[in-house]
């Protein structure tokens, strides 16, 4: 019996070691599984919709924060590349009936193929060089769908098919939900190999970086088209949720919100902007009335955030769980001292 208890109890520390290799520490599984049982414990269809908004946000402020917190790239043609997306996969469907399951993958693989040229064409200049020709690129992607009325009927927007046959929210939060996870467990582990060790590097000193082997050029492209790769998947999905596309969808303002969830969260995170999301989407449609002031509030708060507490929520917590960790081994080592 004692053997055995020692064999269950190295099970599930290999358990959680796999786990953890794959960013899913038990905190964070269980919080998933929590979120992935809750439409059968939320019947109002409003509170669903606005879970399905937040995750959506959510994953496109992880795939954000992937290049602005740690190659410090912020890339504001974001939207803009989520719309690609979401065109890629309705125009698959009704040009040539392509599966949507099939067009939301190739929405991703779009948007990460222009992300890819965009890095290839700016990434060995500064970092502010991408995020100014991806914002360009954004507004000539917005004016070619506006004046392209042919192929996607312009200001008059299209019609897109569902994923279902219903426009109920359950069966649409677990697609949203199944890429969020699988966003974040990429992420993490990404982030967690050579490949974020790389990406860090990057972020604190590019020169340093490349004394140490580390060949800027090339990392911050993967970053950067990874980071593309996830506005496209999830672009794919809006257009098959919402229904209906229109060239607004690639406007600033929609990057603006992302990047401020994605600060807010706390830069270099990943899980901070999924937390942030859920903060802010409920919060601000509470705050429906005040919408006209909805990006001055924005900039209000993205301001604070940098001024006051850059690390961000994430930053926050940490301190706290950092400062929790103190208390007991303070506790722990008085217990231990003799009298």
């Amino acid at each position: 019996m004692r053997y055995q208890n020692i064999e269950d109890i190295g099970l599930v520390n290999s358990f959680k070691r796999n786990m953890e290799k794959i960013g899913l520490s038990p905190l964070i599984l269980g919080l998933f599984l929590v979120l992935g049982v809750s439409p059968y414990l939320i019947q109002d269809e409003y509170i669903l919709r606005l879970m399905v908004i937040s995750l959506m946000l959510g994953t496109l402020a992880m795939g954000f924060d992937l290049s602005a917190g740690y190659i410090k790239v912020a890339n504001w043609g974001y939207a803009a590349l989520m719309g690609l997306g979401a065109y890629t996969s309705a125009l698959l469907l009704m040009k040539l009936g392509i599966s949507p399951w099939i067009g939301t993958i190739a929405g991703g693989l779009a948007a990460g193929l222009l992300g890819l040229l965009i890095g290839i064409l700016t990434l060995r200049m500064d970092g502010m060089f991408a995020a100014i020709l991806a914002w360009f690129i954004g507004l000539i992607l917005m004016a070619l769908t506006t004046s392209l009325t042919g192929l996607t009927r312009g200001a008059m927007g299209l019609n897109v098919d569902l994923y279902f046959n219903t426009a109920w929210s359950k069966p649409y939060f677990y697609v949203i939900f199944t890429i969020c996870v699988l966003t974040f467990i990429v992420l993490r582990w990404v982030t967690k190999s050579n490949l974020g060790l790389a990406f860090n590097a990057l972020g604190q000193d590019v020169e340093a970086a490349r004394t140490s082997g580390v060949d800027p050029m090339k990392y911050k492209v993967i970053n950067f088209t990874i980071s593309c790769v996830i506005a496209g998947l999830v672009g794919g999905f809006y257009a098959h949720f919402i229904g209906i596309l229109t060239p607004d969808v690639m406007h600033t303002k929609h990057t603006v919100e992302i990047l401020v969830i994605a600060y807010l969260g706390g830069r270099g995170s990943i899980w901070g902007p999924l937390l942030a999301a859920f903060l802010l989407v409920p919060t601000f449609e509470y705050l429906n009335f005040l919408l006209e002031f909805k990006y001055v509030l924005y900039g209000i708060l993205l301001i604070s955030v940098m001024i006051f507490y850059p690390g961000g929520i994430s930053g926050f917590l940490n301190y706290l769980s950092d400062l929790m960790t103190q208390k007991r081994k303070s506790k722990s080592s008085k217990k231990d001292s003799p009298a």
